[in-house]
């Protein structure tokens, strides 16, 4: 195992040091706030000294100690070995039981961070939010923890913890339909909901914006789409248009001009099939007046998310929709898509009542309930 010590002037630095000479699969051994410089003990500066170790391959490890001993003679080896002192020497005490510490804790699968902050490392992982996404987020909560003293009350760190993935998620939009623009659609694969939010998102129109609307369904693989889209259409009094290619659509934009609002219902297609994406292209025309938002269910499984976005990443995406928020406790993914593919997040919905069971996502709302604060 090498193991090395860091000092900079910031945890994140610090953490840049260690990816840089150790790499991803460095571990933190320890971290304490020290103070360099001055004079006479005056005008210290505060710095964080971080030990960091890694256990790279055998044949990585031979050709690393082929490069590091190469530039050293035998002179200078024996210069460095005498300077030395006492402090090293104490160190490497340190740091044998620390291993002894660490290799417990590896091969328990848990991670090793210093007072209240395992529990927000524990939190983190148990909502699945990815590997990269936690590092930076518990290198932030290194930094904060540090510059505190290493002295704070769980309710302080888990404040920390919220606001540094508040601060990660408020630059993306948030909040449902802006009625700046005309159309709706509304896409994604199969079984995530789609027609049953579009329907949600229709009767909030009419009933709490008093919004004239009118429906349009582009999903002609299923019969049961269609009636299920007209027994919603028909509750609320208001017109369905089918189309089945592009001119169908532009003729059904011209007998809705009067709209207000005019929401689009796609078909759920298998969404490892590119064609199926290229169909919507060729029977929506995506123009500046149409918000699209994508649907996602969090019963899926995290990949086929990514797969499902770069798929319909060939027609512009707004923000999504997250679906089926009842039928599972691991809401990472969520914070995973919006913070990879920089798109934030319209509504959330957790269950089939219209118009009931569903909310505007918002940063607060979805940071509560990665905590367990919250519930829909």
């Amino acid at each position: 195992m090498k193991v090395k010590k860091f000092v900079a002037p910031s945890m994140p630095e610090a953490m840049k040091m260690i990816r840089a000479e150790l790499g991803n699969d460095a571990v933190i051994l320890n971290s304490k706030v020290v103070r360099k410089g001055g004079f006479f003990g005056l005008f210290t500066k505060k710095n964080i000294e971080v030990i960091a170790a890694v256990d790279p391959q055998p044949t990585r490890q031979r050709s690393e100690r082929k490069k590091e001993e190469a530039p050293f003679s035998a002179s200078f080896l024996a210069e460095k070995k005498q300077k030395e002192d006492a402090n090293l020497l104490h160190e490497l005490k340190e740091l044998k039981t620390m291993l002894k510490q660490l290799s417990t804790n590896v091969n328990a699968g848990f991670s090793q961070y210093p007072g209240l902050l395992n529990e927000v490392h524990y939190r983190l992982v148990k909502q699945e939010i990815s590997v990269p996404f936690v590092q930076e987020i518990m290198a932030d909560l290194l930094e904060r923890w540090y510059t505190n003293g290493g002295n704070a009350t769980e309710r302080q760190v888990f404040a920390w913890a919220k606001e540094i993935m508040r601060e990660k998620l408020s630059p993306l939009p948030f909040g449902g339909i802006s009625f700046q623009k005309k159309y709706i659609n509304v896409v994604g694969p199969t079984g995530v909901g789609k027609t049953t939010t579009l329907a949600k998102i229709a009767a909030r129109c009419v009933l709490q914006h008093g919004k004239n609307i009118a429906f349009i369904t582009t999903d002609t693989y299923r019969i049961a789409a269609i009636d299920q889209l007209k027994t919603y259409a028909k509750i609320l009094n208001v017109p369905l248009e089918v189309c089945y290619n592009l001119q169908d659509f532009h003729e059904a934009k011209k007998k809705l001009s009067d709209r207000d609002v005019v929401l689009i219902d796609t078909a759920g297609r298998n969404f490892r099939h590119p064609q199926y994406v290229k169909d919507l292209r060729n029977i929506i025309d995506f123009d500046e007046e149409m918000e699209t938002f994508l649907v996602f269910a969090l019963t899926a499984k995290y990949d086929d998310m990514k797969a499902i976005y770069e798929q319909f990443s060939l027609i512009p995406i707004d923000r999504f929709i997250f679906t089926k928020l009842d039928e599972t406790t691991r809401y990472g993914a969520m914070f995973n898509l919006m913070m990879e593919y920089k798109v934030g997040a319209s509504y959330l919905t957790n269950g089939q009542n219209v118009p009931d069971d569903m909310v505007e996502a918002s940063v607060e709302h979805i940071i509560n309930m990665l905590f367990g604060v919250e519930q829909l």
